[in-house]
């Protein structure tokens, strides 16, 4: 078997891994991804077949996603750890394994969304093997006694059991198959009978009720101190039992600890995994032995860390008390690291501060700003900091990011350590994101391109074979009815399940993606409104000029983050409103897709009937995105702002096939200094968007006073820019009309943004990991 040659293969041979951590991985469908990397089928339709499926498709359908993640930074996970297979690189994953995902998204009769559990594992999970010989003891709580020079002994308090769940990952056209590793939560002790026959059933069961719940939920609510406290057992649960696990792999070696950076590379997704630097930190100092400076020059060479966010509020920090009474020994070491890091001479060697103070002589706020611990009341721990300096090389995921997180966030860390910096633009498998969700157009461009959709499938940059046929009307032609073909699929599923009728004939407008404010799908339902509004003023002989429209939205918000469930609750009212004007019929139709997700029915059936998607951030807020690459894969064009990859899109297809609008992220902080000191009001600032304030606080959409909160947050220091980019918006949108009317030029645009994608597979992307940041090699499985 394929999986376990590979695994055998790594043994035999013993070369550097890296090990992915990631808290998502949003993997989607599994059998009809695993079939086409393996070229398997068409094989398996006709074995289903002879078994009485007849519809193979309808079969595929019927998998549930797996619900191991909710946006792009598990989708981001979910693709790199296929091109790690796919270029046959000695790379896993380790995640954990949640019981009900983040939840199921449901919408209620006023629009609302309402969350319900998600218990995708039900029915179990096929793609599974339980490891129960892979099971390691966590431990919380309790207290740490110094015993020597930064040693403890951390004894007591509460003890779970980590144990394995395997998640094969087949390459594409290669024999290597990587590994998915999943931690499971188990009680050590299990039902307490003793406590159970003496009455006290609540007792029984807390020892399991207790270390079960660390993998029930994704992301369980942090609005108060309990669900903070058990998101940052969950993470410590998954680093730890993560490390003992490569720990363990390594010691089979029989290698000494020096050349421990020689076979590991670790890499942090985001600052969830950062408590794996004071984890590693405790296992050399107190379970190994080793010297506190040769422990951290170990650590420093093995991690790495990717940022994806220049949001300073997004950076992850924790109280000093929940650290303290849930990690006390990992606070100790943290504690131990600001005194290295910033404090004190050690054994005469120049540590970090002494550096820092030669380099900036008395820059006390300097060091203030660089601490591993911010004061206040509680004190909080700056976990990207502790990413950082515990990291031998940091990156952000797109240019621009990249350069914001030099300049902005991280940027005294930057003056320090100059050469630690680097990006590494985000990508996408073109497997699941051309081939798997779209075949009618991953077939034309197999038959244009001529031999085997392998070739470009694994180099993606063969893409811009297509280029000389961008202006041949008979390939203009076969790709538009491919188009047309895409949105008759969508509309079908959109009929039988939500029972409105789409006009395939229109410009299918979408945006997709995580709800939140700073990626402004408030703007996008804003400029709906001023649409709707627009065509109501028209006569009715001038409606014909009018280019329909079908404008699509899905994402989640998450359950505690009420501005972006209000938002949720406008775009579904708006749309029951719209949808049942007959004056706009077939004009205008607005829908919001409930529990957005990768698989078939939602992300893979949208992305493919798209004519334009949105990205729409407030400039200088998105690190990347990796819907705006799916999207243009697929022929959609490009409607956004100047910010994350949509520069780098346009840079590669043309800034003539992208439709930009909005400031620049140079203007971004002025703009909200002018909000904050000399604000305007809305209707001299935007008169457009004062008359569409007007008819949503009238009631046209229901209880004007219920968006009040949302409505405020523009008129009252507008701090995504709502007010500022919104002519510029509509102005835009003006142009994507236009441009739609032309139908041969916007095949050709269409064409065109496709051919150019190459740059963007995430086989690039984790290339570039391998070869720039891990130092690992492929290793051909034959």
């Amino acid at each position: 078997m394929n999986w376990n040659d590979t695994q055998m293969l790594y043994t035999k041979k013993a070369p550097k891994r890296a090990y992915y951590l990631s808290l998502e991985f949003l993997m989607g469908r599994t059998l009809d991804n695993a079939l086409l990397n393996l070229g398997l089928k068409d094989n398996y339709r006709v074995a289903a077949k002879s078994l009485g499926f007849e519809d193979f498709e309808e079969l595929i359908e019927s998998e549930r996603d797996a619900a191991l993640g909710n946006g792009g930074l598990g989708r981001l996970a979910a693709c790199y750890i296929d091109s790690g297979s796919t270029c046959e690189l000695p790379l896993w994953g380790y995640g954990l394994r949640y019981h009900y995902g983040m939840f199921w998204q449901q919408i209620s009769t006023d629009g609302s969304q309402v969350e319900a559990p998600d218990p995708w594992l039900n029915h179990a999970n096929p793609w599974e093997v339980h490891r129960p010989d892979v099971s390691y003891p966590v431990r919380f709580y309790g207290h740490a006694e110094r015993i020597g020079d930064r040693k403890s002994i951390w004894s007591g308090g509460q003890e779970v059991v980590a144990t394995a769940y395997d998640v094969p990952i087949p390459g594409s056209y290669t024999r290597n198959t990587n590994n998915l590793r999943l931690w499971d939560a188990k009680p050590k002790r299990g039902f307490d009978l003793n406590s159970f026959n003496a009455g006290d059933y609540e007792k029984a069961v807390e020892s399991s009720n207790s270390a079960e719940a660390l993998t029930r939920v994704l992301y369980p609510n942090d609005n108060h101190m309990v669900g903070k406290e058990l998101r940052l057992k969950q993470q410590y649960f998954w680093v730890a039992a993560s490390l003992a696990d490569i720990i363990r792999r390594f010691k089979q070696l029989d290698e000494p600890w020096s050349k421990f950076p020689e076979y590991v590379a670790i890499q942090l997704n985001d600052t969830h995994p950062s408590i794996a630097i004071p984890e590693l930190m405790r296992i050399f100092v107190d379970e190994e032995d080793f010297a506190w400076n040769d422990a951290w020059e170990i650590t420093q060479k093995v991690f790495g860390y990717t940022n994806h966010t220049v949001l300073p509020e997004a950076l992850e920090k924790w109280p000093v008390p929940l650290f303290e009474h849930l990690l006390p020994r990992h606070l100790q070491i943290i504690y131990d690291l600001v005194f290295t890091y910033t404090l004190r001479r050690q054994r005469n060697l120049i540590t970090p501060v002494l550096a820092l103070e030669k380099k900036f002589p008395g820059d006390r706020d300097r060091l203030t700003r660089m601490s591993l611990i911010q004061e206040g009341f509680p004190q909080q721990i700056r976990m990207a900091f502790l990413a950082v300096i515990g990291s031998h090389k940091v990156n952000g995921v797109a240019e621009l990011h990249s350069d914001l997180v030099k300049t902005t966030i991280l940027k005294d860390f930057v003056d320090f350590y100059p050469s630690k910096f680097g990006n590494v633009t985000n990508g996408i498998t073109p497997r699941r994101w051309l081939d798997q969700c779209n075949p009618g157009l991953s077939a034309l461009i197999t038959e244009t391109l001529g031999g085997d959709k392998t070739k470009w499938l694994k180099d993606l940059t063969k893409l811009d074979g297509l280029l000389p046929h961008a202006d041949d009307p008979a390939f203009q032609k076969k790709w538009a009815d491919v188009k047309l073909q895409n949105k008759q699929r969508l509309a079908h599923f959109i009929e039988q399940t939500m029972g409105v009728k789409l006009n395939t004939s229109a410009l299918f407008d979408v945006q997709v993606k995580r709800i939140h404010e700073y990626k402004r799908q408030s703007m996008n339902i804003l400029g709906v409104i001023h649409r709707y509004i627009t065509i109501k003023s028209l006569p009715e002989k001038d409606r014909k000029n009018v280019v329909p429209r079908v404008i699509l939205f899905g994402g989640k918000a998450a359950p505690g983050y009420y501005m972006a469930k209000l938002v949720i609750r406008l775009i579904n009212n708006v749309a029951k409103v719209i949808n049942a004007d007959p004056d706009v019929e077939g004009l205008l139709t607005v829908l919001f897709i409930p529990d957005y997700s990768v698989s078939l029915v939602q992300a893979e059936l949208l992305i493919p009937a798209s004519d334009i998607s949105q990205h729409i951030s407030t400039a200088g807020t998105e690190a990347s995105g990796t819907s705006n690459m799916k999207f243009c894969l697929n022929g959609g064009l490009l409607l956004g702002t100047v910010d994350g990859a949509n520069i780098e899109i346009a840079a590669e297809v043309g800034e003539e096939n992208v439709f930009f609008f909005g400031h620049l992220t140079p203007n971004v902080e002025d703009l909200r200094h002018s909000h904050q000191y000399h604000p305007v009001p809305l209707d001299q600032a935007s008169p457009a968007l004062g008359v569409v304030f007007d008819v949503i606080a009238q009631g046209h959409f229901g209880d004007g006073s219920i968006y009040e909160p949302f409505l405020n947050t523009i008129r009252q220091g507008d701090y995504y820019l709502v007010s500022d980019d919104f002519g510029s918006y509509l102005g835009a949108q003006e142009k994507v009309d236009e441009a739609y009317r032309d139908t041969a030029s916007w095949i050709k645009k269409s064409i065109t943004t496709t051919a150019r994608m190459g740059k963007f597979s995430s086989d690039r992307a984790i290339m570039n990991y391998a070869e720039e940041y891990w130092n690992i090699e492929p290793l051909k499985l034959e």
